[in-house]
């Protein structure tokens, strides 16, 4: 009964759980399951990859840092996710060139490498579910880079405030955690936040921006460039 109970994390992954018996028993043989802490770093630049990891719950945040100390969010990996920086790693064999950080406490399912490298070669189920998650984050991965390098920093700051404000209007979040999310300058955000507030879209205080005039914001995050 108690290993029925350890196995029951692979329905969470309707692929996994449809490989045929040898392969899904060598997948579950070899799987651990762990948890991480709020604000734990998961992995960092110039480490090694050493497990393919599959997030039951929990949210974490990947981030790269620029030679002049910049931030960006690049994505985010939550249940039912794999990570495609992980995987892009061990496929390549290479180090991580970015950090992972749990936002939340976290749940997930470690596959070492040696095992990963051995069901990716003899397991076409396997590999589907590897490739088809790879390549769908990619997708997204590719849509950041488009915002950041097309999109005018008022609409995709007012589009991020839309999209964090909680049901009382209400965005928590200091103006350098909005600039690492947008990939600019705390000032550039600073600036921009007070125009909006100028017109009367936002209220900002310490810690906080409450959203004063949604629709504005809507109308501005909907603009043609």
């Amino acid at each position: 009964m108690a290993e029925q109970a350890a196995d029951v994390w692979i329905e969470q992954f309707p692929e996994l759980s449809a490989l045929p018996e040898a392969e899904r028993r060598a997948l579950l043989d070899s799987a651990q399951e762990i948890g991480l802490p709020a604000g734990k770093t998961v992995f960092a630049p110039g480490r090694p990859p050493e497990h393919f990891m599959l997030l039951l719950d929990g949210v974490v945040r990947v981030q790269q840092v620029a030679p002049g100390g910049r931030e960006i969010v690049l994505y985010r990996v939550s249940g039912g996710d794999s990570c495609i920086m992980t995987t892009a790693c061990l496929l390549s064999h290479e180090d991580y060139a970015a950090e992972g950080v749990t936002e939340t406490a976290v749940r997930a399912i470690a596959i070492p490498r040696q095992a990963f490298d051995e069901l990716l070669a003899r397991s076409p189920g396997f590999r589907r579910m590897v490739f088809s998650n790879y390549s769908s984050r990619i997708a997204d991965l590719m849509h950041v880079v488009e915002e950041v390098a097309f999109e005018r920093i008022d609409k995709r700051l007012a589009h991020k405030l839309i999209q964090r404000a909680g049901s009382d209007g209400a965005v928590e979040a200091t103006h350098q955690a909005l600039a690492v999310e947008l990939g600019t300058a705390r000032e550039v955000v600073s600036r921009h936040l007070k125009e909006f507030q100028r017109r009367g879209w936002v209220d900002p205080t310490r810690g906080q921006i409450r959203l004063t005039d949604r629709a504005a914001l809507e109308r501005l995050a909907g603009a043609e460039s």
